[in-house]
C-alpha cells in the first residue's frame, strides 16, 4: 500500500512537471497573438500582455493590404516547400537505396564524395555563377527547387536507416521477380515512412523559412515567397517611420510614427507559421520514431 502510495505521488509530480513544461512553450505563443491584435501604442505604453489593452487590427492590415500580393507569396512558398520537399525526398531515398546496397561496387567512392561536400562548399560566388550563368533558373520557380534537391547530411542518415533493414526483405523480393524500381517503391519506402517523415519535416520547416532566395535571384515581384515578401513590408515601415523621425518637414500633416512595427513583427510571425502548425500533427505519429533515425547503426 505504501509503494503504491509512493509510486501515485510520483507520477504526479511527474505530471505536473511536463504540464508546467508544456505551458512554458504555449504561453510564449499565447503572447505572440496578444501582441499581434494589440495597438502599438499600449504595447509600447504598458509592455506585453497575455490580454490586449486595446484591441487593435492595424498589423493585420497592412500584411494584408494587398490580399492578391499575400496569396501569391502563399502560393510560391507551398510550391517551394512541398514541392521541394516531395522532389527532394524522392531524389535523397533512391540515392540513399543505392549506396545502401552492399552490391554496389562504387558506394564507398560515392560517399565519401558526398560527405565530401559536408565539409567544403564553394561558396555563394559559384552558386550565383552557376545558376544565373550556365542554369538560367533566375527569375523562376525553379529556382526554389532544383538547386537545394538533395542535401549530403539526409543521404547519410537515410543511407543509415536503410542499412538497418533486413536483406532478406530484398533478396525474397528479387527471387519472386521484383525489379530494383519495384523493391524500392513496394518495400523500401513504405517501411522508411518514419526516416521520410522525419527528415521531411525538417526540409519543409527549411524551405518554408527561407527568404535569401528571393532575395539573390528573384525580380518579378510575383514571385517572391512569403517570408522575403514580410520582411519587405517591416523594412518600408521602419524606413518610413525614420524618414519621418529625421528627414521630413516638421509642419508636414503626416503621422507616419503610429505605424505598427512592434506589433507588425508579432503579426508577422502569426502569418508566417500559421500553416505550419496545421501541418506539423500530420507528422507527429512519425516524429517521435524517426528521431532515432541514424542513431544506431544497422
Amino acid at each position: 500500500m505504501r509503494k503504491f502510495f509512493t509510486t501515485n505521488i510520483g507520477n504526479k509530480l511527474i505530471h505536473l512537471f511536463l504540464i508546467l513544461f508544456s505551458l512554458a512553450f504555449i504561453i510564449p505563443f499565447l503572447l505572440v497573438i496578444a501582441v499581434s491584435f494589440s495597438n502599438e501604442e499600449a504595447v509600447l505604453q504598458y509592455g506585453f500582455k497575455l490580454i490586449p489593452i486595446k484591441w487593435d487590427l492595424t498589423a493585420y492590415g497592412l500584411i494584408f493590404g494587398k490580399p492578391e500580393q499575400i496569396l501569391y507569396a502563399y502560393l510560391i512558398t507551398s510550391v517551394q516547400a512541398v514541392g521541394g520537399m516531395v522532389c527532394g525526398l524522392i531524389v535523397m531515398s533512391t540515392c540513399a537505396y543505392a549506396l545502401s546496397r552492399r552490391n554496389f561496387k562504387l558506394r564507398r567512392p560515392i560517399v565519401m564524395f558526398i560527405f565530401f561536400t559536408l565539409l567544403f562548399g564553394g561558396g555563394l560566388i559559384p552558386s550565383y555563377i552557376l545558376i544565373t550563368q550556365y542554369l538560367h533558373i533566375n527569375n523562376t520557380i525553379l529556382v526554389y527547387i532544383l538547386p537545394t534537391l538533395a542535401n549530403a547530411f539526409y543521404i547519410i542518415i537515410l543511407r543509415t536507416f536503410l542499412q538497418g533493414l533486413p536483406d532478406a526483405l530484398i533478396e525474397s523480393a528479387k527471387m519472386d521477380g521484383a525489379s530494383e524500381f519495384r523493391v524500392y517503391w513496394k518495400i523500401i519506402l513504405p517501411l522508411s515512412k518514419p526516416a521520410l517523415a522525419t527528415i521531411g519535416l525538417f526540409v519543409l520547416l527549411d524551405r518554408w523559412n527561407d527568404w535569401f532566395t528571393s532575395l539573390i535571384y528573384i525580380r518579378d515581384a510575383r514571385l517572391y515567397t512569403l517570408q522575403f515578401l514580410l520582411q519587405r513590408i517591416l523594412l518600408e515601415i521602419d524606413f518610413l517611420k525614420n524618414a519621418y523621425t529625421y528627414n521630413l518637414p516638421a509642419d508636414m500633416d503626416v503621422n507616419l510614427y503610429k505605424l505598427p512595427s512592434e506589433t507588425l513583427r508579432f503579426a508577422m510571425a502569426i502569418v508566417a507559421a500559421g500553416p505550419l502548425l496545421i501541418v506539423f500533427p500530420f507528422f507527429q505519429k512519425y516524429f517521435s520514431k524517426g528521431l532515432t533515425v541514424g542513431a544506431v547503426k544497422g
